[in-house]
């Protein structure tokens, strides 16, 4: 598209053929809201995005590999400061991690500069400038055509090639981080890794057989450990505040049942995972907290989800905004409780809401650091306890701390997130000193890990059955919020982990309901769609399954937990003969 915008001369606008990027279009508005002309933000809109006089963490700096382009050392927002925040409050683009992706077409400090040359002169045209100056990175491949004559077992194969990306394809001084080796994404708007999203698409791919895609997945967790200290919630540099549910322990003991790897070889990083998400602890005192720890008024240490930034998330930022302005509260406290249920993965539901189950979610009661989920801790749990194990097999003397550390979460767990009366484990709200009502698939956890005793397990097939089981597979909550981690919506990561912690306990039974239940919704979108999407609508729906809604961005296609768990799943309990049954398909 030709450049007309004045402000923006023949000779400033940079070479297209700067360097090569596929797949790759100029970055083109495409948002309904955008407004006309400079599109400036307002000084209150800057005002909320920094808060003065609120302290945050800073984030390591990406890091270099001498095989790939080097990412900007800066997130979008500190790169280009008040352009960022002009472009985002705009409604340039639809989706708000739209921007933060781009790929500047020139030197960022160059594009800054310029903009702040221009943006107050006649004529000026925020579009036109933002479409001359940066390129819109799009997922590779995204129309994916299934054969009608495929099975889902076949589609599933078919797909690993389309999802995975190469180490070399990275742009220069985007977002993007760079990483040693190829790996899979999940699809759709989700065009890099992500953290626990992987785990369950490992768990697929081993039922695939791509035992050499699992091995480099693990390599670039490693290697994201070793530089970062922390696996980030997905490989861009503004994810770098925040992680994502601990399973890295979860992929070495993956690859080691596989056969691929010794799960000893990654003590080194294991360490430095717990050491991240236990930071702070040693010095706690009872009813502090720190980052990710809280220490309750007995002295037990238990943790939470947190974010070492407190301002917008820059992939969803004017949604963030909007939310804090409505809130009635100091915002960079609304910020803080957005990006921490970000780094859960359950972004969002009512699990860390105010708002009374039945009734629509509202995002301003969001209280994400306030609560202890069962989940992570019950992660972390294991991940003691395997280092336990590992350093003793490796002569560690540390192995009879991480063990004394795994009794104390345990009996905290079982003090605190026990709910006997409702026979389920649950959240514990630890600013109020209560447990959380709202039951969740978060209970299913400490079942897959073996944290659950006999007569809790027995108890919680008897809640999951009678409150959680629907028509399409296991219900994500009981609440009906809108949001997208709530019914009717069921996600493939939570019917794995059902399935197999209430097999782990013998009652395969319910196990094999949930199971079939989930695989039949998978295939018949499938049969009529020639797709499989992110996650799925679980009550009846006449006729043939539908996808979920709800959430900040339009279903996804693909998609990669959704693929792996389908595979796993019929790895166990055989290929579904599923096939696309259209004229058209794709994913």
């Amino acid at each position: 598209m030709q450049n007309n915008d004045s402000s923006v001369p023949a000779d400033r606008v940079p070479k297209a053929d700067a360097y090569t990027v596929p797949h790759t279009h100029p970055a083109t508005p495409d948002g309904a809201a955008a407004l006309a002309g400079p599109a400036a933000a307002p000084p209150r809109i800057h005002a909320v995005v920094r808060p003065p006089l609120v302290t945050h963490r800073e984030c390591p700096p990406p890091h270099a590999l001498s095989s790939c382009p080097h990412a900007d050392s800066l997130s979008p927002a500190a790169r280009y400061a008040e352009l960022f925040v002009d472009v985002q409050h705009s409604g340039l683009f639809a989706d708000s991690k739209t921007f933060p992706d781009c790929i500047p077409n020139c030197d960022p400090d160059e594009i800054v500069a310029r903009y702040r040359e221009v943006r107050g002169t006649p004529g000026f045209s925020l579009a036109d400038f933002v479409q001359a100056y940066f390129t819109r990175a799009t997922v590779p491949d995204s129309h994916y055509l299934s054969d009608p004559a495929s099975t889902l077992r076949e589609h599933i194969d078919g797909l690993w090639p389309v999802l995975t990306r190469e180490p070399v394809a990275h742009p220069p001084l985007s977002s993007l981080l760079p990483l040693p080796h190829r790996y899979v994404v999940p699809g759709g708007r989700f065009g890099e890794l992500y953290y626990w999203d992987s785990y369950f698409t490992m768990e697929g791919m081993a039922g695939s057989g791509r035992g050499d895609l699992m091995v480099e997945m693990a390599q670039n967790f490693a290697y994201l450990i070793d530089t970062y200290g922390l696996v980030p919630n997905g490989t861009r540099n503004y994810y770098l505040s925040r992680s994502q549910p601990p399973v890295f322990a979860l992929m070495v003991d993956l690859l080691e049942r596989e056969h691929l790897a010794s799960a000893i070889d990654f003590l080194p990083q294991l360490h430095q995972e717990y050491a991240f998400w236990m930071d702070g602890a040693q010095a706690l005192r009872p009813g502090h907290a720190h980052r990710r720890v809280v220490c309750l008024p007995d002295g037990a240490v238990l943790n939470r989800y947190w974010d070492d930034r407190s301002w917008p998330r820059e992939e969803a930022f004017l949604e963030d905004v909007e939310t804090a302005m409505r809130s009635g509260r100091p915002h960079h406290l609304v910020f803080r409780d957005l990006r921490a249920a970000a780094e859960s993965g359950w972004d969002f539901s009512s699990r860390w809401l105010d708002t009374p189950c039945g009734q629509p979610a509202d995002l301003v009661t969001i209280r994400t650091t306030a609560v202890l989920p069962v989940d992570l801790n019950a992660l972390l749990w294991h991940l003691e306890t395997r280092l336990a194990v590992l350093c003793e097999q490796a002569g560690d003397a540390g192995a009879d701390a991480y063990r004394a550390a795994a009794q104390r979460r345990e009996t905290a767990i079982q003090q605190y997130m026990w709910d006997n009366a409702a026979g389920a484990f649950v959240d514990y709200d630890w600013c109020r000193g209560a447990q959380r009502q709202c039951l969740t698939a978060a209970t299913v956890m400490p079942l897959y890990l073996g944290l659950a005793q006999a007569p809790q397990a027995q108890a919680l097939a008897q809640t999951i059955a009678a409150r959680l089981l629907d028509d399409g597979g296991l219900a994500t909550t009981e609440c009906t919020s809108g949001q997208q981690w709530d019914h009717p919506n069921g996600w493939a990561p939570l019917q794995w982990l059902a399935v197999r912690g209430l097999a782990r306990y013998g009652h395969h039974d319910l196990a094999d309901e949930i199971a079939q239940r989930w695989l039949a919704t998978v295939a018949s979108l499938y049969t009529h769609e020639c797709k499989l999407v992110e996650k799925y609508r679980i009550e009846h729906v006449e006729g043939r399954a539908k996808g979920g809604g709800g959430g900040e961005y339009p279903l996804q296609d693909g998609f990669g937990w959704t693929n792996g768990i389908a595979s796993a799943l019929m790895a166990i309990y055989g290929a579904v003969p599923a096939k696309c049954c259209t004229d058209r398909g794709g994913s």
